[in-house]
């Protein structure tokens, strides 16, 4: 048997390079957690709303954040080597406001205004928050501006309430687990008849 082999070229574009307003406008579609991310101890603290929290693993608990080096908190993750993650609920709007900077407040100053406890860490954690989770730096990751924090969980405090708050097209969004379940059940579209008899 004989077999042919072909080579095909296959033309290759340059890639065009992405403007900062286009992948802008890509990562407002993507909805995110809002949280409050805090590192220091004493009166030597800061912190900073990010919606870059996620999951990384639950054997053993840790999470990765994305951390801005020209941030004001960043000295303070580098030096002391841990942070808060403290999950905001959504009539929590004031505090992401103060710690993205709207007020022109830095660094203890961003505290005024709301309960703080520490736990294993010494790093504040926002009473009233969602979730409270105190973390221990385990790697920091520079890449470009920012920088990929991978947190070791050392302690989780856990709230009642239900509605958090989210980011998505540059505004804070309330999203309540008991209310929007409700709601999302009155528009639900039934499925089809063969989806049911299966």
């Amino acid at each position: 048997m004989n077999s042919i082999v072909r080579h095909i070229a296959i033309e290759r574009q340059v890639p065009k390079e992405v403007s900062q307003g286009d992948f802008r406008g890509a990562m407002r579609q993507l909805t995110g957690g809002v949280s409050v991310i805090t590192a220091g101890m004493a009166k030597d603290i800061s912190g900073m709303t990010v919606t870059s929290v996620s999951s990384l693993s639950v054997d053993p608990p840790a999470l990765i954040v994305s951390v801005n080096r020209s941030a004001s908190s960043w000295p303070l993750l580098k030096r002391y080597g841990f942070f808060g993650v403290n999950i905001l609920t959504s009539d929590q709007i004031d505090i992401a406001e103060r710690f993205a900077g709207k007020d022109g407040l830095r660094g203890a100053e961003r505290f005024t205004g709301a309960e703080w406890t520490t736990r294993i860490s010494g790093v504040p954690l926002l009473s009233g928050a969602l979730a409270a989770i105190d973390c221990e730096i385990e790697e920091i990751v520079e890449r470009h501006s920012h920088a990929i924090l991978i947190g070791r969980v050392l302690d989780v405090q856990l709230s009642t309430r239900t509605a958090a708050l989210a980011y998505w097209h540059g505004q804070y969004v309330a999203i309540d687990r008991d209310e929007d379940a409700v709601r999302l059940a009155e528009v639900s579209v039934p499925a089809p008849r063969a989806a049911r008899k299966a």
